[in-house]
Order: C-alpha cells, then structure tokens, then sequence
C-alpha cells in the first residue's frame, strides 16, 4: 500500500542555475536520501546540462515572481511560501536564501550545509559597492544590511551548521561567529576516468571575474605552441573569445554535458584552476579523478585539495602570467603522465562514499 502521508523531511536549496557543484551536491543528496523531498525556488535552463537523476523536485516559483528576478524571487519565496516546514522532522537547508525559511519550521532538527557565507554581503562587500554608481551605495547598504540580519538570523535558528571546507569553516567563524564542522563535497570519483594523455589544458571554472579566467587565456597567448580548452561558460565568454581572438591554440567550448565534460577532462594533459579563494573547489578533484594533475592556486579550498608537487603545481597567491607559464611548461607530458596514479589517490579522500557516511551521521544520528 503506497504511503500517502505528506513528506516531513526536506532539503532546501536556493535553485537549480547552472550545472556546477553545489547542483552536483544538491542531487547527490535528494538522489541518496529519496525519503526527504527536494525544494527550489525554480529549475533553470543550463541546470539541464547535469547528467543526474533528476528526482521529484518541488518548485516555490510562479510565472507572476519569476519576473522580479532569481535573487528577490528566491527571497521572497522561502521567506514567505514555506509554511509546510512548520512540522518537518529534518530539514537540510544549502544556498544563501533557502535558510531564510527556517524561520517557518517550528519542530524537529535543522541542519546547515554551507559552501560559503554570502561573499557580496561580507568580505567582498566593499567591492561590489565600489562597482555601482555612487547615488545606488545607500540603496546596496540598506539591502546588505537587510539580508545580513535575516541571514545570521537564520544561522543562529540552526541546530548543527556543516561547512564545505576548512576555508568556509574559517570564513563562518570570522564573520559570523559560528562554530563548524567540515564535511567535503562529494566527488562521484568512478565517473572521472583517465582516457588518454592528450595534449591540451583544460580550464574547468565558470567564467566569472573572480574565477580568473582571463589570466589564464593571456598566459596561452603567450604559448602558441601550447593549447587551451575553456570548458565552460558564464557572463565572461564573449569577453574571453574576443581577447583570444585569432589564437589558435585556445578553444572555448561553453557549457558541456556531464559526458562531454568527463571526456574533456579523461583526455587532457592536465587541468587548471586559479579562481581567488576557491571555497572548496570540486572541479580540480574531478580532474585528480581522472588521473590528471592540476595547476591550482596556493590559497582557498585548494591548499585542502592540490599537494603542490605530486598531484599538481599551486602556483603563488600573488598569482601572475608568467608563473602560469611557467606551470605549464612544468607540466610537459611525462611529469603529467608521472602523477597520474598519485592523483587518483587523493580524489578517493573525496568520494561520494565518505561525504554520504559523514552526512547521514548528521541527519540520522545515533
């Protein structure tokens, strides 16, 4: 006989945008633990390019809020329609609004999974207010003041907060003053697998400013002998193929399947990743999966990731092109080849497994 009572375990998640790693996390969770229903505020077009299980997911959107935007429609939307937490037995809340809702759940444990605070309402703060026009600061302030109550209210209603790294557990206590334990994300590591040494590097981040993409394009310019693949896409695509412009040993790809992406990644030479502290970083361990070195970044999640040396090179926080050169060239075929075996080790201290063992401790304890 089909159980017909309504769920009282859930996991919240702001939205489904794009295929990148807290998606891959979300699912990974709403996949393992099928008893706790999966809720969005909506599911977007780019989100289709993972090649996972989409379970039943409940959308809070509507045709009338998707208008206001992805941010104000996610805010509104825990904030306000999220009245059936009221009874829940466990709720896992992710993302930067979806714990906005705990204020509507009244009973049972509430669990935090954060990958980062907020960077634009906290440590990145004065940048992006710099970035807008002096008469809209007041307007910025007044909202970041806004949501970082709302926030750290939020935090406060949590009874345990799980942080991604020790990087994000370092940011939440500085910040926020809350305590932190760290599970890793998890890395589905059987799905990576070295296919071949191939000769091009492959740039796995979202092309985003803070990402740093643009360094690395710069860096191959100056290498023609030596190729780039872009294996992503973001709002600094069209700015990245015009610099790149005539190079032909740079490709951009855009955003690729889950199966395109492995493929990309199990025939490279090698991967690179510099983004300015990295939370956590999933990308550089899929890559490690597949037996493929990775030039990282000596700060963020990849000081917790990358062993400088034997799974990669990290190149200096004050990061420049030519150390990114120079990383390349340290990076010829036979020492690429040479810590194939040394980076699939370390990518199983990451795998889905571990992360799934160490959650269900928290959302089922003894």
């Amino acid at each position: 006989m089909n159980d017909l009572r309504p769920p009282n375990r859930f996991i919240l998640y702001d939205y489904l945008q794009v295929a990148g790693g807290a998606e891959r996390l979300t699912l990974t969770l709403a996949d393992a633990f099928p008893e706790f229903q999966l809720v969005v505020a909506r599911i977007y077009p780019e989100a289709g390019a993972l090649d996972i299980r989409m379970p039943a997911i409940r959308c809070l959107g509507s045709s009338v809020s998707r208008w206001v935007g992805r941010v104000p429609e996610a805010l509104w939307r825990f904030r306000t329609t999220t009245r059936f937490l009221r009874h829940a037995e466990v709720v896992l809340y992710s993302g930067f609004y979806a714990p906005l809702a705990v204020r509507h759940q009244r009973a049972g444990r509430k669990i935090y999974y954060c990958h980062t605070p907020p960077r634009y309402a906290y440590d990145w703060a004065a940048g992006y207010r710099n970035a807008i026009p002096l008469p809209w600061r007041p307007v910025f302030d007044a909202g970041i003041r806004w949501f970082r109550r709302e926030y750290e209210q939020a935090l406060a209603g949590m009874d345990a907060v799980i942080a991604n790294s020790s990087n994000v557990q370092r940011r939440l206590k500085h910040y926020l003053g809350v305590e932190a334990q760290v599970i890793y994300p998890p890395i589905d590591v059987a799905r990576f697998r070295w296919l071949g040494a191939g000769d091009y590097f492959v740039s796995l981040a979202r092309l985003t400013q803070p990402k740093r993409v643009e360094w690395i394009v710069r860096a191959f310019l100056r290498m023609p002998d030596q190729r780039l693949v872009v294996v992503s896409g973001g709002p600094e695509l069209e700015n990245l193929r015009r610099l790149a412009a005539g190079a032909r040993n740079i490709h951009f790809t855009g955003w690729q399947s889950e199966a395109q992406l492995r493929e990309w990644i199990g025939n490279a030479r090698a991967a690179i990743y510099l983004p300015m502290d990295e939370d956590f970083g999933m990308s550089p361990v899929e890559a490690m999966a597949a037996g493929k070195p990775v030039i990282g970044v000596a700060e963020g999640g990849l000081l917790e990731t990358i062993v400088d040396g034997e799974t990669g090179i990290l190149v200096p926080s004050t990061l420049t092109v030519p150390d990114i050169v120079q990383a390349v060239r340290r990076l010829e075929r036979n020492p690429a080849l040479a810590m194939r075996a040394a980076c699939q080790e370390r990518a199983q201290l990451f795998c889905r497994e571990n992360f799934l063992e160490r959650i269900r401790a928290v959302l089922e304890p003894a």
